[in-house]
């Protein structure tokens, strides 16, 4: 075995170019599997943030009411039948690994005086939410670009940059609007516009206007209700656990959903399917490609291996010396290619892509930042490491048994 060693390992590098081929060949096929990898698990943990951020947190509560009708936001609907928020919170951390519960209510609202003519107005508690929360994904910050946040209890508001642009907003200005009240009375309101934000998520850059939660709160008459809780858990894992032990807190009108079932989540969900096979398709493009590298390298040296056998070497030792020779190639191609994809992949976790450049600017229906992290993974890294190796070696072993088994001087004369 250790001579068969020696011998695989000289002939690697007696043809330098032929070596550099196929060790280039496996480390190109590992490199894209890695990165494709990466780029479509940062895809689904990209939607996945932007539901809990801006939808569902880990678990969320609304009333069933509210759930039928949650098209058109109604605030006349809100959760336990108006019982206070201070209560519901309480609730909420009550039960184990429970980190935050925050109220939020969202409207529809007509606009006067602008060319934009409807937005939602988003009632927070900014300064919890931002304490948990980086509404701009991309800087990973509050994603204010200008101003200021709403103060609480007070007529001001924050608009997204897209809709200060379509409507010709600035800090300073008013917004004349109109909203439905849980009492189904028209409410005229002309916030004072003090910041300017950029979530980069396109949805809301052009169509919220965020105000302070508990002045929404008194101008839809909700009392000391709210329409919405958001839950946030120490870990997502517990969401499951959370959703039934808050369920069980509230009363049989409440509709209390964790963050996987969410429309957009379980979706993708439903095609990770789809996503396994045209992961599956790309990968057996990769392994034609390492395919026909090593089939052109042993039909090549047919000739070499009928002096092998002309020298006495029998057909086990002339399978092992190329199987070898394969598992050395493919260990190198294998680890240039884990090791360039692994950087690449870490570079760009830290360095997002701009998705708007792909996509136009136009996924506003999909809960989708304009920039894409690749998820930098080892299990990805080893995964496309191993898949270079194993489909390498296992390529090689075929073309060598069936050359093998041609007479020396047949092998000779070609």
């Amino acid at each position: 075995m250790n001579q068969m060693i020696t011998i695989a390992w000289r002939n690697i590098w007696r043809n330098r170019r032929r070596t550099v081929l196929c060790i280039v060949a496996v480390a190109i096929a590992v490199f894209f599997n890695i990165f494709m990898q990466s780029m479509i698990d940062g895809m689904y943990r990209g939607i996945e943030d932007i539901v809990r951020i801006f939808d569902t947190g880990h678990v969320s509560a609304v009333s069933a009411r509210f759930e039928a009708d949650r098209e058109y936001w109604p605030a006349w609907y809100p959760l336990a039948d108006g019982a206070p928020v201070a209560e519901l919170a309480e609730k909420a951390r009550s039960i184990t690994g429970v980190r935050e519960a925050l109220p939020r209510i969202t409207v529809f609202a007509t606009l006067f005086d602008s060319t934009v003519k409807h937005a939602l107005l988003w009632g927070l508690e900014w300064e919890r939410e931002t304490r948990l929360n980086n509404f701009n994904l991309t800087k990973r910050s509050d994603g204010i670009i200008e101003g200021r946040a709403p103060e609480v209890g007070t007529n001001e508001c924050m608009i997204g940059e897209r809709l200060a642009k379509k409507a010709g907003l600035r800090v300073g200005d008013r917004i004349p609007l109109k909203v439905v009240s849980s009492q189904f009375s028209d409410k005229y309101w002309s916030p004072e516009v003090t910041g300017i934000f950029s979530f980069d998520y396109q949805l809301y850059d052009e169509s919220v206007i965020v105000v302070p939660f508990d002045r929404l709160q008194r101008i839809l008459g909700l009392g000391e209700g709210t329409q919405k809780m958001v839950l946030y858990a120490d870990s997502f894992r517990d969401s499951g656990r959370i959703r039934r032990e808050y369920e069980a807190l509230l009363d049989d009108d409440a509709v209390v959903r964790e963050w996987k079932e969410n429309y957009w989540v379980a979706m993708l969900n439903s095609m990770a399917g789809l996503y396994a096979l045209i992961f599956a398709v790309f990968q057996i493009v990769a392994s034609f490609l390492i395919v026909n590298t090593m089939l052109m390298v042993i039909h090549e040296r047919i000739k070499e291996i009928g002096m092998m056998g002309a020298l006495g070497m029998n057909r086990r030792e002339i399978v092992g010396v190329f199987f070898l020779e394969a598992v050395f190639l493919s260990l190198l191609g294998a680890a240039a290619g884990a090791l360039v994809g692994g950087v690449s992949t870490f570079a760009l976790s830290l360095f997002p892509i701009d998705f708007n450049a792909f996509s136009g600017g136009g996924m506003k229906e999909l809960p989708m930042s304009g920039t894409l992290y690749l998820d930098f993974s080892w299990l990805s890294i080893l995964s496309g490491f191993l898949f270079g190796l194993v489909v390498s070696a296992v390529c090689t072993l075929f073309p060598s048994l069936k050359s093998a088994f041609v007479e020396p001087v047949e092998a000779l004369r070609r």
